[in-house]
């Protein structure tokens, strides 16, 4: 991503997110606060309408006294309740109806003490029938705004109930009455044409306005956030002929559309668009004319920094006053240092590689003179103890010091090329293992073993390089016994790679002083050494010589207990016939 880019992204999110969060904070508080609003003008509602049914319930217990207080005087009534004058039926049947349309009830009737309806207004063939469940109820009821399912000519209808009880000639008798619950019920208690109130019952739900089929909101299952709610139950007493009386609850709920509310954050909405695109477009343009102040000059920076090596150091850089103009006078300056510098480096370089050099063919020496060294030792110690042996000894190591002194002047031809390429062809691994050993016999504290397998297959290689590969590895496991007794054992074995193809394995074991898992990480970088007077290349030669050839070495070592080294090399394909 470029510079110019990063400038653009910076000032639109330096700008716009800042925009988004108080956009974002001012709508959620704004609708946070007028929900609350509209929440509490809801409550308030619920509690007037509380207050309404509750005025209107005394109401009907008003009307129900002066109906009572009418009966206690009508001697018509009495003849016909109490004393049962066949000739004053007629009125008795008609009072509940002539009393429920003089008090404005939308129903009423008259209960004998048995619970025998003896009259009744809004249903006349509700005469004879008995229904004292439904003073149970009601003396039952846990409020005095109470409802119950009432029974007429057209219907059941709703009902807000009171009932009164009182005393004629010793006869107790009971008033039920009560006003129609209907959508014109609902809709005065509403008063507000905003303000939706329902009448949610088992039988189904009266509303102060009609609710289509396809609207949606909380009465019909819409979004709840849509509108603020607030409800009450009060108890239902549901009857029925011929089914006893039960109270369930009937829920009035009120409901206050977020019309408003929802219409204030459009417009807050458009206006943050507008203004968001606005501020968008001003930080655009001035993100573009600071980009192009800055980025100019860092592309010629880095165009010329660019072609700036150890080769090219000649680069001229131009000073400024910004801080682009520093920079290019430190890149400069740097530039005349490194000019000043490189000769010196350069001749560092060459002495270090004549160093490291001398260092690596005075090891690869010593390790050529090490043989010969053991076969003069032996050799003097027999002319010294068995002189008359000395023939058949001497023709005995004869091999081993034609061997160095091969191995020796092969180094030096190697050493006067400087780089040989290795000679890659066949090599058997027991072969060069035994002429090893045999090589490094003359340390009276060491004993020497080997393990070979009959069936190691041919390697692909040089031989020099192999054979320098176990040498070192020998002489560091003879190193590493410290003149103390112990055995080096030299094991070959066939392995399976992963990829299926065999491995020829070579491991030198040693039961010398061991090391610890920190030094055993570090053996193989170049002069690094744990012996005395070593020079820390050993292993270091080992390991590319292992590369070069195509193979992996591997070291496990425990301290006071011995070292293992395991090489192991891609064996040669058998040749197909």
């Amino acid at each position: 991503m470029s510079l110019r880019t990063r400038l653009l992204l910076a000032f639109a999110v330096i700008v716009l997110i800042p925009i988004a969060l108080l956009a974002f904070g001012l709508r959620q508080e704004m609708t946070r606060r007028l929900s609350q609003e509209y929440q509490l003008r809801v409550n308030t509602v619920v509690e007037v309408v509380r207050d309404d049914l509750g005025r209107e319930s005394a109401a009907i217990a008003d009307r129900l006294a002066s109906i009572e207080r009418a009966l206690a005087d009508d001697n018509r009534f009495r003849l016909a309740s109490v004393a049962g004058v066949e000739s004053e039926r007629a009125y008795l049947l008609d009072y509940a109806g002539n009393a429920m349309r003089l008090t404005g009830l939308s129903m009423l009737q008259v209960q004998d003490v048995t619970g025998q309806i003896i009259s009744s207004g809004h249903f006349r063939n509700e005469h004879g029938r008995v229904d004292a469940e439904l003073i149970t109820a009601l003396a039952n009821a846990s409020s005095e705004v109470v409802l119950t399912t009432v029974r007429s000519a057209d219907g059941e209808f709703l009902a807000l109930v009171r009932d009164e009880s009182f005393q004629i000639a010793g006869q107790t008798f009971t008033l039920v009455g009560g006003t129609r619950v209907d959508d014109g019920f609902v809709a005065r208690l509403a008063r507000d044409p905003t303000i939706l109130i329902s009448v949610i019952h088992p039988g189904g739900v009266l509303s102060s306005a009609p609710v289509s089929q396809g609207s949606t909101g909380p009465l019909n299952g819409g979004d709840a956030d849509d509108v603020a709610v607030g409800e009450f139950a009060i108890p239902l007493i549901r009857t029925a002929a011929g089914t006893p009386a039960n109270i369930v609850q009937a829920r009035f709920r009120v409901t206050q559309p977020l019309t408003a509310l929802r219409a204030l954050l459009r417009s807050a909405d458009t206006w943050f668009l507008m203004t968001a695109a606005g501020t968008g477009v001003v930080a655009l343009i001035l993100a573009v004319f600071v980009s192009s102040r800055i980025s100019q000059p860092l592309a010629t920076l880095a165009e010329k920094t660019a072609v700036l090596d150890l080769d090219r150091l000649d680069v001229d850089f131009d000073a400024g006053n910004d801080e682009v103009g520093v920079l290019s006078r430190l890149l400069g300056d740097m530039a005349g240092r490194l000019r000043t510098s490189t000769a010196r480096v350069r001749e560092a370089e060459r002495r270090a590689t004549v160093g490291d050099l001398a260092r690596q063919i005075n090891h690869d020496i010593k390790n050529g003179l090490i043989p010969l060294r053991n076969v003069m030792r032996h050799i003097g110690e027999v002319s010294r103890d068995e002189p008359a042996s000395l023939p058949s000894i001497f023709a005995e190591r004869r091999s081993t010091i034609d061997s160095s002194l091969a191995y020796l002047e092969t180094l030096a031809v190697s050493y006067q090329r400087l780089s040989r390429p290795l000679e890659r062809r066949e090599c058997d691994l027991n072969a060069l293992v035994e002429d090893v050993v045999r090589a490094s016999q003359g340390h009276e504290h060491v004993e020497f073993g080997t393990e070979l397998a009959a069936d190691l297959p041919p390697v692909i290689g040089d031989r020099i390089a192999f054979r320098r590969i176990l040498e070192n590895l020998v002489a560091n496991a003879v190193d590493s016994l410290q003149s103390k007794y112990g055995r080096v054992t030299v094991r070959t074995q066939v392995v399976a790679a992963d990829n299926g193809q065999p491995v020829a394995r070579v491991t030198v074991t040693d039961t010398g002083r061991g090391m610890s898992s920190d030094e055993a990480g570090l053996i193989f970088n170049d002069f690094y050494t744990t012996k005395e007077g070593g020079t820390g290349l050993g292993l270091s030669i080992v390991r590319r010589l292992v590369m070069d050839l195509h193979g992996t070495i591997a070291v496990d070592s425990t301290l006071g207990t011995g070292t293992c080294f395991t090489v192991d090399m891609p064996a040669a394909r058998p040749a197909r016939t």
